[in-house]
């Protein structure tokens, strides 16, 4: 792993495949604003090879990278929401602005939320200087 610090650059570069996101899946992403880390989007679309949809998609996606703020709101509305698209088995990223950063959330707030909107947190992965990425599954069902 290299490190972020002094002049390295940030860790944007291969991050759709540390996501375990590849070409030819269809990744919603909700949360944008002014604040979002580009570099990192534009690493995305290009691992995905096909730009991101919006909330108005309106058809399954394999994956939402879901972009978060502690002034955002509730977070748990905000991940059953992202859940509406999701196909079974799909993955939710939540990027949250990394510890110190304006708008971080606390740990505590995701492992509070996630199992309340019917998630389960697995890992978490570097991918952006500013932002921390916590991946969420719903978790598998015995039918």
């Amino acid at each position: 792993m290299s490190s972020t610090t002094g002049g390295d650059r940030a860790p944007t570069a291969g991050a759709a495949e540390r996501l375990g996101l590849t070409p030819g899946m269809v990744i919603q992403e909700l949360g944008w604003d002014h604040d979002t880390d580009d570099e990192l989007r534009v690493a995305i679309e290009d691992g995905i090879d096909a730009d991101m949809v919006d909330g108005d998609h309106g058809n399954v996606v394999d994956a939402v990278l879901l972009w978060w703020r502690d002034e955002d709101g509730d977070l748990v509305d905000a991940l059953v929401d992202a859940l509406t698209d999701l196909t079974g088995g799909g993955v939710i990223w939540l990027l949250t602005p990394k510890v110190g950063r304006p708008g971080t959330v606390d740990a505590a707030d995701i492992a509070e939320a996630a199992p309340i909107a019917g998630l389960n947190q697995t890992t978490t992965a570097a991918v952006s200087q500013d932002w921390a990425a916590t991946r969420l599954v719903a978790p598998k069902t015995a039918h």
